[in-house]
């Protein structure tokens, strides 16, 4: 099955120090690895300068694999179908759907290809889970 790490487990595996790479492939060991251009967004829009090159390797070397996962137009439409039904069950201002709009294209676009999320953050994922078919597990 595919996989794909968001943006927690790119983070977790820089902060660790050494070869992030590394650390990732033994994660997943054989199963085909993809990157969400979401999270390619979060990781650019959140890393300091000495990573910004292992960053831009990620992107060169997933878009080269042919395995950069972009939302498409039904995605986009599906998330905010989600977070409308979200918001009604549990309050607008309790979820911060602003918050879960990226987790939530994660999970629109996972669910669509049958690639599952890996994860650090359980808790978003687990209530998207209630409103999408998306698979995930933590890490």
């Amino acid at each position: 099955m595919a996989v794909l790490f968001d943006s927690s487990i790119y983070i977790r595996a820089l902060r660790s120090g050494g070869d992030a790479g590394t650390a990732l492939q033994r994660w997943v060991k054989a199963e085909p690895l993809w990157l969400s251009a979401v999270v390619l967004e979060e990781l650019y829009a959140g890393t300091v300068a000495k990573d910004q090159r292992i960053i831009e390797k990620l992107e060169r070397d997933f878009d080269r694999a042919g395995r950069l996962l972009v939302p498409s137009q039904s995605d986009w439409s599906r998330v905010g179908k989600m977070l409308s039904a979200i918001g009604r069950k549990y309050g607008y201002e309790r979820i911060g759907q602003s918050r879960l709009t990226n987790d939530a294209l994660i999970a629109a676009s996972t669910a669509r290809t049958g690639i599952k999320v890996i994860t650090a953050n359980p808790r978003d994922f687990a209530r998207l889970a209630e409103f999408c078919a998306v698979r995930w597990e933590m890490r």
